[in-house]
């Protein structure tokens, strides 16, 4: 066991021998920290935090009372074997979130990115790879060996399916089940959930200038008609638009796809 000099523990919180605790980091009460978990500096368990399993939790990240950090898969097919968690820096993970290990078969590492909120009851499952500055909303359950990249907002109560993969800057509405790929900078939505038009609200806030979120509206009717597949059309747009934001919708729908894409309407 390793705790640095500067780390406030409270005494009734279990720091189990083999585990590190950070400089500045806090410990609230009842807390346990299993013997294989790292806590960077300045990490924050607020009350009642289980942190266990393989789990390297990143710098000025902090979790939030009754939240599960690092317990085992929730796969009949995991058999113990040693896989990890890795969450990156200045991340808030609220009440009652769940983030599992990976899994042989998956990997072997469920990892997050920095600067994400994950809201209350959110679950993140096995060899799920969650990009950074991401939103899950309360509820949002993210199956086995989903990639969400970065940016991207998934309303609340809205559920992915394994082995979907949600390109950057996407947003799913609330109460949606995404069983498809979902474009980068898209809008999707409804029970089964439909790819509805592009981000635009995310596109402004970020300050994406005006010629390229035209070009991405053009490129978005040329998904929606003409001959050949749904890849056949997508290629073709590298010959009309020269916008690096449709190049990189390019590049998502000509990369793999175990799900196949939600088209547009």
């Amino acid at each position: 066991m390793s705790i640095d000099p500067s780390a406030k523990i409270h005494p009734s919180s279990i720091i189990e021998d083999g585990a590190v605790v950070g400089p500045n980091c806090v410990i609230g009460p009842f807390c346990l920290v299993g013997p294989q978990v790292v806590l960077g500096a300045g990490v924050t368990l607020k009350s009642h935090v289980v942190v266990s399993g393989d789990t390297n939790i990143g710098d000025d990240t902090v979790i939030f009372q009754f939240a599960s950090i690092g317990a085992i898969p929730q796969d009949l097919k995991y058999k113990g074997e040693a896989t990890k968690l890795v969450v990156g820096k200045r991340n808030r993970i609220r009440e009652y979130v769940t983030l599992n290990l990976g899994t042989e078969g998956g990997g072997g590492v469920t990892r997050l990115g920095d600067d994400n909120l994950l809201m209350a009851s959110a679950h993140v499952a096995h060899d799920a790879q969650i990009g950074n500055r991401v939103i899950l909303v309360n509820s949002v359950a993210v199956a086995g060996h989903c990639v969400i990249d970065d940016d991207v907002i998934i309303g609340g109560l809205s559920g992915i399916h394994q082995f979907v993969r949600i390109g950057q800057g996407a947003i799913v509405g609330a109460l949606s089940m995404v069983t498809a790929d979902v474009l980068p900078l898209a809008l999707v939505q409804g029970p089964r959930a439909e790819l509805d038009g592009l981000n635009l609200v995310g596109l402004k806030r970020r300050g994406v200038p005006r010629d390229d979120i035209n070009q991405l509206r053009a490129a978005f009717q040329m998904l929606k008609q003409g001959e050949g597949s749904f890849k056949d059309r997508a290629a073709r747009l590298s010959e009309d638009f020269d916008s690096e934001y449709v190049a990189r919708m390019i590049a998502f729908v000509m990369g793999d796809s175990d799900r196949g894409f939600l088209t547009p309407k």
